[in-house]
């Protein structure tokens, strides 16, 4: 049980399935929770009032507009921001956390990130998470705050590889959807993990992340939850696909954000404005945009251009 000094007063900006898991894992330890949502009574000046920590557990598309919010109302220097969202700003393409970074200079920043179905972690099964930030003492904080008998959190100090390992793993989860979805069989689905994971290593590195942060849970462990697991949208968004579904059905009988679809859009972009080969994501990117069909996206990448598997991942001109 916490002591009153370790006590801490927590708004939750979103009241989604991954919020009300986190609001679910904060109150094992005790603390202060106000939850806010557009939908809910509770104002967001109230709910941020004074608080230790604000975590960010908001869709992509509202992190900009409600960070902005908050900083007009104002927070104290010492608040901890902790960002949960995974994906990539198409006006500016940045991560939530650097999002935050530019809005609040002065405030600790944590990017909160792992192998994480939210129905899992609701119905009381272990688990395992990472804080990350340049800031120990704040990813401490936060490990503290969500650790409990059945959810392990580890630390680190890189934000964007856990941050980046987490957002890029959704496009391959639609991949290997689809994969499944055609029923290719498990040897299919192991190569494309495999081969999936150096993709993401390569995007990572090439911005500065760190590449053991992607051997680890929140990029390794993160696709591996994402891309096996029903529970995942972003799977069920390659499956619809798989079964000759438009995008727009899909979504519609998910009700919920599937962050991948709007990943894939920024990174091609990103891609392309950098250089980086990532034949998998493109796949993914022309069979969203109806380009290709699920079958001529798997040809495609089986007819690619021989070569060693023990090519550096972090070579760029690498595919």
């Amino acid at each position: 049980m916490n002591t009153d000094q370790d006590h801490k007063t927590i708004a939750i900006l979103g009241a989604g399935a991954w919020g009300s898991a986190l609001a679910t894992l904060a109150a094992v330890n005790n603390h202060e929770l106000r939850i806010w949502s557009r939908r809910n009574e509770l104002s967001l000046s109230e709910a941020i009032a004074n608080a230790d920590i604000v975590l960010f557990v908001i869709s992509m598309k509202g992190v900009p507009s409600v960070a902005a919010q908050v900083e007009e109302i104002g927070i104290s220097k010492k608040t901890i921001l902790v960002t949960a969202t995974k994906g990539l700003d198409p006006k500016t393409t940045l991560t939530p956390s650097k999002i935050l970074q530019e809005t609040f200079p002065d405030n600790p920043i944590v990017v909160l990130s792992g192998p994480n179905l939210s129905k899992e972690i609701e119905a009381g099964l272990p688990a395992a998470t990472v804080t990350a930030s340049h800031d120990l003492v704040a990813a401490e904080t936060i490990q503290e705050v969500f650790s409990s008998d059945y959810f392990r959190v580890y630390t680190n100090n890189d934000p964007l590889g856990t941050e980046l390992g987490g957002t890029l793993k959704n496009v391959m989860a639609i991949a290997v959807g689809v994969c499944a979805g055609l029923k290719l069989g498990t040897n299919a689905q192991s190569a494309l993990i495999t081969r999936a994971l150096p993709e993401i290593m390569r995007i990572g590195t090439h911005f500065g992340a760190q590449p053991e942060t992607f051997l680890g849970l929140a990029g390794l462990g993160d696709m591996l939850a994402t891309c096996t697991s029903p529970l995942s949208r972003n799977y069920r968004v390659g499956m619809g696909l798989s079964q000759g579904k438009d995008l727009e059905q899909i979504l519609e009988e998910l009700g919920s954000t599937a962050e991948g679809v709007n990943t894939t859009q920024v990174l091609v972009n990103l891609a392309n404005r950098e250089g980086i080969p990532i034949p998998i994501s493109r796949q993914v990117y022309r069979l969203l945009k109806g380009k290709i069909t699920p079958l001529e996206a798997v040809g495609n990448l089986m007819d690619r251009e021989l070569k060693p598997e023990s090519c550096d991942i972090l070579d760029e001109s690498v595919g």
